[in-house]
């Protein structure tokens, strides 16, 4: 390789000290550092603004100003916290397994980054482009609620143990959906691979494609990070704290770090997996924008995280089973079927594209029409269960409540209930 040639200093590092005279051993170990260095340090950088961002967007909802004292706009506020976190004292309970009890918050953090290796940037840029990147995504964010269990078990305390219990029946609850979503666009893509899935939608994004299924994953996404309205993590007027009550200090800050950075990363997967990660105008001709594009879509994902986890009030650990066993589940896996079966119907007739060829939206055109359609057939389907769904819930509790109405309209004037 020429010197000239490193046009990205990123991917060809490797080549290029080669090129200038370094041992290629060498070389090759200084590239894999530089790149572990970013990957691992980014998202942590990354998740102090996040923090500063969320409690701003908090406070104008709830009509307050939020930070702004330490640092211009309360800038500089995340980091003030974060070194209070660090000089806290730290405590281990007398009980606890203490090898366990101190993995656990590491565990959730380091989770999240593993996540990061897969998320293709921009077209040059990625940590490592598996084949099986959508598999790694499902494998590895599935740690984070191993270490949730690691530190209620850990404990030694009830309350912490029954907290972990509820969350990770929720959160490995609401994998199965997240699943169900997440394989439509490795079916459009025909492949695993987190590039291949971005440069299959060079025509259409996927979310186009299947509305539902966005959908679906949206709110899996959201019940697995534990946002609001499924934030039975902090669930603090039922379990105390929930599963990380005995964590002080760092460490408890660190489960919160791997929560506010999970929300991020989802949104970048997300935005990859659906919405043309980072596929945009001129981003072949300059690589960097891709950086950019991929960057609105999530922080636009983010922003609707935040609302609703700012607005909506928490739901009860049945509503938030019944809604994934009885809604969601049974959604996905028809909306699979039905999608899968459309699509193989378009391949059979040649309405989409053909494998390796150009990606052009002149091409998916056809498979985009047939697909809205029956999404918007199967999305009016689903509103009508709703509707009646609603009406039965409605009828029932008329009926429940009508007795004690007549009654009190009975009761004398000035009369007292008695307690049966």
């Amino acid at each position: 390789m020429e010197i000239q040639e490193c046009r990205d200093i990123i991917n060809t590092l490797a080549g290029c000290m080669t090129a200038s005279g370094t041992d290629p051993g060498v070389a090759h170990f200084v590239s894999l550092l530089l790149g572990v260095l970013l990957v691992a340090t980014v998202p942590l950088l990354i998740v102090i603004f996040l923090i500063w961002v969320e409690r701003k967007y908090a406070a104008r909802v709830q009509d307050r100003v939020g930070p702004n004292r330490v640092g211009p706009y309360g800038l500089i506020q995340p980091f003030a916290d974060a070194i209070k976190l660090v000089i806290k004292e730290d405590i281990t309970p007398a009980g606890a397994d203490k090898t366990i009890y101190n993995a656990a918050p590491i565990i959730s953090v380091v989770s999240i980054i593993l996540i990061w290796t897969i998320i293709p940037l921009t077209p040059l840029h990625i940590g490592v482009d598996l084949s099986i990147g959508a598999l790694w995504f499902v494998a590895v964010s599935s740690i984070a609620t191993l270490a949730i269990m690691m530190a209620g078990w850990s404990s030694n305390n009830k309350y912490a143990l029954l907290g972990a219990f509820r969350v990770v029946a929720a959160l490995v609850s609401y994998e199965v959906p997240l699943v169900f979503a997440l394989l439509l666009p490795v079916l459009f893509a025909g492949s695993m691979s987190m590039q291949d899935i971005v440069n299959g939608q060079a025509g259409m994004w996927f979310a186009v494609f299947s509305p539902v299924a966005a959908i679906i994953f949206f709110i899996s996404a959201q019940a697995e990070t534990g946002r609001a309205p499924f934030d039975l993590i902090e669930a603090e007027s039922e379990l105390v704290a929930g599963y990380n009550i005995e964590y002080s200090g760092m460490k408890f800050g660190m489960f919160f770090v791997g929560e506010f950075l999970h929300v991020f990363t989802n949104a970048l997967i997300m935005a990859a997996l659906f919405f043309g990660g980072w596929l945009g105008p001129f981003v072949y001709q300059v690589p960097a924008l891709g950086l950019v594009y991929i960057t609105i879509k999530a922080a636009v994902l983010y922003f609707i995280s935040l609302h609703l986890r700012n607005t909506l009030p928490r739901v009860r650990i049945d509503q938030m089973m019944n809604l994934n066993w009885k809604f969601l589940v049974p959604i996905s896996i028809v909306n699979l079927v039905v999608v899968a079966f459309v699509w193989k119907i378009l391949q059979l007739f040649g309405l989409t594209p053909m494998p390796g060829q150009p990606v052009t939206f002149l091409g998916t055109l056809p498979a985009t029409i047939v697909l809205l359609v029956v999404n918007g057939a199967f999305g009016l389907v689903l509103l009508q269960v709703l509707r009646n769904a609603g009406r039965r819930v409605g009828a029932h509790r008329t009926v429940a409540t009508r007795p004690a109405e007549a009654a009190a309209e009975d009761a004398p004037v000035g009369s007292l209930p008695v307690a049966h």
